[in-house]
């Protein structure tokens, strides 16, 4: 079993930057594709950005892409989540999750993601 601590969230203004980071324990993270999400209130989660287990393959979302940067350090056993030029509509609980490797499936899906760490608050101020 896999654990997973994020970290870094906080209160930034408008075109600020933050670096969210995906800690994880238990097992490690070489074996596991990555996901970030995120939730903002009355809203469905969804799909920020995912990287493959060997970090040679990366995907994002339309409405964070060239903005947001998704990265692994398998030595450290963590993921990065690097946000620049943040915008107010970013503001949500933003939590990574992992998936084996033998787990098909869209990276884009929550749902197949078995593994999920607690969520760290990101708010953007206008």
């Amino acid at each position: 079993q896999v654990q997973l601590v994020e970290s870094g969230g906080g209160l930034v203004q408008a075109g600020g930057s933050l670096r969210l980071s995906c800690a994880a324990s238990g097992r490690t993270l070489s074996s596991y594709s990555m996901g970030w999400f995120r939730q903002a209130p009355g809203k469905e989660r969804e799909f920020v950005a995912a990287v493959r287990w060997s970090g040679g393959y990366t995907d994002y979302a339309d409405s964070v892409k060239g903005r947001f940067t998704i990265s692994r350090d398998n030595v450290k056993n963590t993921v990065y989540l690097q946000l620049n030029s943040l915008k107010p509509e970013d503001t949500a609980v933003y939590s990574c999750a992992a998936k084996s490797v033998y787990t098909a499936g869209d990276y884009r899906s929550p749902s197949v993601y078995p593994h999920w760490g607690q969520g760290t608050q990101v708010t953007v101020s206008s």
